[in-house]
């Protein structure tokens, strides 16, 4: 389906299905609260397991998030990436999240996802498969999994196939949360010894 087709369906308030540098991603507008219980329901996900924001630049990502001096560093060096960085609220506008003070933010690094991105805003995202499955990596693997219960499936070629790392900056000492292409050793070279792992809060599957 068209980046026309998918922008109108968000628009709408509806679910897509989007391609991403990772894997596909389920995705819908962060304002719609029905959209994003939608998304919920599609994935069967957990209702205490948050979504992640989507957004193509950094710079839109900090009108949402406290980026610390340790997220901005790895900002810097892996996005656009295949890294999620768990933040601080700097302003609640969106029904994401929908508790707590905190959010999962990444710019991916595919072409068809930051074009998308551009045109619809920040959105929000969590990877296309029911929960606790494997995610999706090509477009006709969401409809073998999802069927028509998305309203769009944007076509993308195959995904990486491996869900991203995800990280905690939140407090003094970082913490991965879930271990993907950028390795717990990447991220301790960068960041001086740190981070610790823990295998709670996984966030995004």
């Amino acid at each position: 389906m068209t980046l026309h087709a998918a922008v109108t369906a968000i628009a709408r308030g509806g679910v897509i299905a989007m391609p991403t540098d990772t894997v596909f991603g389920l995705a819908c507008d962060p304002a719609s609260a029905a959209a994003v219980d939608r998304i919920y329901a599609i994935k069967r996900r957990p209702a205490g397991l948050e979504l992640t924001l989507l957004s193509a630049s950094v710079d839109e990502i900090e009108r949402d998030v406290e980026l610390s001096a340790t997220a901005r560093a790895l900002a810097e060096a892996y996005w656009p990436g295949a890294l999620s960085i768990i933040c601080t609220l700097r302003a609640r506008r969106w029904a994401i999240p929908r508790t707590g003070t905190t959010l999962s933010v990444r710019v991916p690094d595919h072409p068809v996802a930051l074009d998308l991105l551009r045109r619809t805003g920040p959105l929000a995202s969590t990877s296309a498969n029911r929960h606790g499955e494997p995610p999706a990596t090509t477009a006709a693997e969401v409809v073998a999994a999802l069927g028509d219960e998305v309203d769009a499936v944007v076509e993308g070629g195959s995904c990486g196939g491996l869900a991203s790392t995800i990280i905690d900056c939140t407090s003094n000492t970082p913490h991965v949360l879930r271990e993907g292409p950028i390795t717990i050793a990447a991220l301790r070279r960068l960041l001086g010894g740190s981070p610790s792992t823990s295998t709670e809060g996984q966030r995004s599957q």
